[in-house]
């Protein structure tokens, strides 16, 4: 049943990846769906693009390693989807761009801003990858018992088949599908796991009982866990998987519903994701690794067909993530270094054929990586974290500030991104680990940004007036 299941899912997906095709007629179809999603689907392709492998693995991961106290974060999805709505957006968008760095370029009048955030996003988006493809083959290897490498490259495969094909439209379509799939999964898996305790109160008691800083403060230290929250944050706010689909919705008025419908679901979901987590550091109290704490779940615990669900759930939510940021990868390859930096007169047709090459090598690398041993081990949810740092160090600065201060200049919002990112990385590697590298790396970016804007010849009216009018 189980592979039955499955095989029409991803028939289903590679379906829509082929009508897909038929209706992208130009660039603008291709990278932001012809900016003319409604709110339903706009906010849909917003959720499912948030919750990931991320979500539907790490997040249980963690919480069985830890605790509730992880759970916290959770507050600042809200506040950021919020402040993407009310600040971000009405200004983000006054302009339709096809990629953050195409805005980037017009702020700041800069082809080398552009460049700089093609290549950020490149690098960021193959950290993100490597997460969702490891999870990829941990689920292959529960639920079918096919070797993890070999799990992690039919994942691998099928995602880039159908991203490669059909573009945002694609995209956004298979989102719908999928935050269907993963809202089912949660909402009938939870009451199920609960069944087993008789109660969420006797639950919550077995986990005390099994581990008594579950309920406390004493799972991370206090620092982590504030700077996780602020990797959340301002990566949420700044990713450009997520900020290009403002450009991809008609209206603010459809922006702002879409992003309230995220809200609703993103939160939900992640509520009922801590309920699981508890659930298996319960069942199963000695795994090897938190990860495993789902797909056990869903292969031991659940009915076959529920599991089954659940299952195409978490797949749902790695799948629906990583074409996003595929697709985002792909036009920075396309739109934003080769068009913008090598041949600006390429036709549609060499554009295109560039972003799927992109697209193609993007997904390929992070399968490598992995391969020859880099961030194997890690819990899949920090691998996140870490994107979300990059992507925060990165663009939070240059992006929303840019939208406010009149004079940052091009040389501040390259230096900021460049150190930004730069020291984040450099803190992953070296520093202390109970501080999460978004700190260093926001801080070093906003002194940079404004310091060398202070210090470098103000900009034109015409590069600001645009979105500051």
């Amino acid at each position: 049943m189980q592979l039955t299941i499955f095989t029409c899912y991803f028939l289903i997906i590679f379906g829509i990846g082929w009508y897909s095709l038929k209706r992208t007629k130009s660039e603008s179809d291709y990278w932001i769906a012809g900016g003319k999603l409604g709110w339903l689907v706009g906010g849909a392709t917003m959720a499912a693009t948030h919750t990931s492998a991320g979500t539907f693995i790490g997040t249980i991961g963690v919480i069985y390693s830890v605790g509730w106290s992880f759970g916290w974060v959770v507050l600042s999805i809200p506040l950021a989807y919020w402040f993407m709505a009310a600040v971000l957006a009405p200004r983000f968008t006054k302009v339709k761009q096809l990629t953050l760095p195409a805005f980037l370029e017009a702020r700041y009048e800069s082809k080398k801003a552009r460049a700089v955030a093609a290549v950020i996003i490149l690098i960021a988006t193959i950290v993100y990858i490597q997460a969702q493809i490891i999870a990829g083959g941990l689920v292959a290897n529960i639920v079918f018992g096919i070797p993890k490498l070999n799990g992690m490259v039919i994942f691998t495969v099928i995602l880039l088949a159908y991203t490669v094909v059909g573009g945002m439209i694609a995209v956004v379509y298979t989102d719908f599908l999928q935050l269907i799939i993963m809202c089912i999964g949660a909402v009938v898996s939870v009451p199920l796991a609960i069944r087993h305790f008789d109660s969420l109160g006797n639950l919550l008691s077995y986990v005390e009982a099994i581990k008594p800083t579950a309920f406390t403060w004493e799972g991370m230290p206090a620092v982590l866990l504030f700077t996780l929250g602020l990797a959340f944050f301002l990566g949420s706010v700044s990713t450009p998987e997520k900020v290009t689909r403002l450009y991809a919705m008609k209206d603010m008025k459809t922006i702002r519903r879409g992003i309230l419908l995220t809200v609703l679901v993103v939160t939900i979901i992640n509520l009922l994701v801590f309920i699981l987590g508890l659930s298996g550091m319960v069942l199963f109290p000695t795994l090897p690794t938190g990860d495993m704490a789902m797909p056990i779940i869903a292969k031991a615990v659940l009915p076959t067909f529920i599991g089954t669900l659940m299952l195409a759930a978490i797949t749902s939510a790695m799948m629906s993530t990583v074409d996003s940021l595929l697709l985002v990868a792909g036009s920075a390859l396309s739109e934003d270094i080769y068009r913008s930096a090598f041949k600006p007169n390429a036709t549609r047709k060499e554009r295109l054929k560039v972003a799927r090459i992109g697209i193609f090598i993007v997904g390929i690398i992070p399968l490598f990586l992995i391969i020859s041993g880099i961030g194997e081990g890690e819990l899949i949810q920090f691998i996140v974290v870490l994107f979300s740092a990059l992507m925060a160090a990165g663009f939070f600065v240059p992006v929303v500030i840019g939208l406010w201060w009149r004079r940052a200049t091009k040389q501040g919002a390259i230096a900021s991104m460049i150190g930004g990112v730069s020291i984040t990385m450099l803190w992953k590697a070296f520093g202390d680990a109970s501080i999460d590298p978004v700190l260093p790396g926001f801080l070093v970016a906003l002194l940079l940004f404004f310091v060398i804007s202070l210090m470098t010849k103000p900009p034109g009216e015409k590069a600001i007036s645009q979105y500051l009018s």
